[in-house]
C-alpha cells in the first residue's frame, strides 16, 4: 500500500495530466485492458476519462478496471480517475 506522503505526490501529479484513455458507448473492449497496462509500464500512472455516452455504471467500472489491471485507484472526479501501478520495467522513484 502507498504510504500517505506518497499519494499526496501523485495525487497532486494527476491533476496535471491530460486523460490518455477514454471509454465510451463500447466499454470495457477487449483493447482497454492491455492499452492501459502498456500505459502503466511506460509511465506507472494513468488518467482515464468515462464519456457520457458510456451507459455503465461508472463506480462499477471503475472497479473493474482497477482489479483488472492490479492497479491502485489515486483520484476521482466526476467521470475521471486516476490509476497508479508501480513499474517493473522503470525507475519510478520520482513518483
Amino acid at each position: 500500500m502507498l504510504d500517505k506522503d506518497h499519494l499526496l505526490k501523485l495525487k497532486k501529479l494527476s491533476k496535471t495530466l491530460e486523460p490518455t484513455i477514454r471509454i465510451g458507448k463500447n466499454r470495457i473492449t477487449t483493447n482497454t485492458y492491455p492499452e492501459i497496462i502498456k500505459v502503466l509500464k511506460k509511465k506507472s500512472i494513468v488518467k482515464i476519462k468515462i464519456l457520457k455516452n458510456c451507459e455503465e455504471d461508472k463506480e462499477e467500472l471503475i472497479k473493474k478496471i482497477t482489479i483488472g489491471t492490479g492497479s491502485v485507484l489515486i483520484h476521482k472526479i466526476g467521470k475521471v480517475f486516476t490509476l497508479y501501478k508501480k513499474g517493473k520495467y522503470r525507475n519510478d522513484s520520482n513518483y
